[in-house]
């Protein structure tokens, strides 16, 4: 290894240990490197247990100017991808939760689908000086998420609702091969070894006639925070299109219909209330007393599974809904985050009802819609 790969290889190091006597590195840091070092210090500094020699020591404490200085600081050193997770560090490590209720916080922070879960969280003890700052950091990620999500959406589930609704009499690029020629078998010409259609079956068209209904069921318990921030996106998005009609139901042990504020995905959030306990049964009696074209309905249902209702009833009206010709599909969640915690014992019971439960990434999500809306097996990620 040359001097130069040497000498970062030992500044990184450095950084990454904080100087501590026993680092071993034997680096002294200066210039931008030592002001990102107490970047991290200021943050990463005490870490879980009592450190000995010259140990790094947590250096925000709950001053909003010392704060507002750091979050600065961190947005000059450190890519945008590193910054949002610093803050989220900062908001937990150093329970700064409090200072994101004041307006010159929230203009300084990187806005991203967690902080946005945070800024709802805090929504009932936010002043009203903080809440016209918080909405505008809400609008921007959100539309900063339609930006990105929107259009594959729409194309995904335009064509999967186009192909669900086959015709006997299409035109020729119209025509669905697959199906055409699996239904005139009976006319196969071994001799010119060749199937002679009979029959042609094709893809509709699309028309501006509903042709699906979709039940977003959310769980808003705190665990769910970005699940219910992705999902009101896509609500959004779903509503503008005319073939679907979508509705849009939150819960903790209470059940509310936001869907007459999904042309505004920021005032689906703010009628959100992050936190509280769960009762599954009670939002799934709601949203099957809705359901009135259960062949052409598609309920999702988003949540962890930690049931405070009543489980049998929970896994009965399940059932019920997919023997009536519902597609039924329960995501753990609906984030670009790892594995999430789950009841197990619930998401076997309905993997067992034909539902099984798996989280789902936002790319991955217009997808499995599609997939539901068709009526084909759902694209369940490995390892699921």
């Amino acid at each position: 290894m040359d001097t130069a790969a040497a000498d970062e290889r030992l500044r990184r190091w450095r950084l990454v240990l904080g100087g501590d006597s026993a680092d071993g590195t034997g680096r002294v840091l200066s210039g931008q490197d030592a002001a990102m070092d107490q970047a991290l210090t200021a943050l990463y500094g005490k870490g879980d247990k009592p450190q000995t020699g010259r140990e790094r020591s947590a250096g925000l404490g709950a001053s909003a100017p010392s704060v507002a200085r750091w979050l600065g600081d961190i947005r000059t050193y450190f890519p945008s991808s590193v910054v949002q997770v610093m803050q989220r560090d900062a908001i937990d490590r150093l329970g700064l939760s409090a200072l994101l209720l004041e307006p010159e916080m929230l203009e300084a922070v990187e806005a991203d689908v967690h902080l946005v879960g945070t800024l709802l969280s805090l929504n009932k003890a936010m002043p009203e000086t903080t809440k016209e700052t918080a909405r505008a950091v809400v609008r921007k990620v959100v539309e900063d998420l339609e930006k990105r999500l929107a259009t594959r959406t729409r194309a995904t589930l335009t064509g999967a609702l186009d192909r669900s609704a086959r015709v006997n009499r299409p035109r020729h690029h119209d025509i669905d091969w697959n199906r055409t020629i699996s239904a005139n078998l009976k006319n196969y010409l071994p001799e010119y070894r060749t199937v002679v259609p009979e029959r042609l079956i094709g893809y509709g068209r699309a028309s501006q006639s509903v042709k699906k209904d979709v039940v977003l069921c959310i769980d808003q318990s705190g665990s769910m925070a970005a699940s219910v921030v992705y999902a009101s996106v896509f609500g959004a998005v779903l509503a503008s299109m005319r073939s679907i009609s979508t509705r849009l139901v939150v819960f903790d042990t209470a059940v509310v219909d936001l869907t007459d504020q999904l042309d505004d995905p920021v005032d689906v959030l703010f009628g959100t209330q992050l936190g509280g306990g769960t009762d599954i049964n009670r939002a799934l009696a709601y949203c099957q007393s809705q359901i009135t074209r259960p062949a052409d309905t598609v309920v999702v249902l988003i949540s962890d599974l930690y049931e405070g209702g009543i489980r049998d009833e929970m896994l009965k009206r399940v059932a019920a809904m997919k023997a009536s010709g519902v597609q039924f599909v329960t995501l753990l969640a609906l984030s670009d985050e790892g594995a999430p915690a789950y009841d197990r014992e619930h998401a076997a019971a309905l993997a067992a009802l034909g539902a099984p439960a798996f989280a789902c990434t936002p790319d991955l999500f217009p997808e499995v819609m599609a997939a539901a809306i068709e009526k084909r097996p759902l694209p369940i990620p490995d390892g699921v």
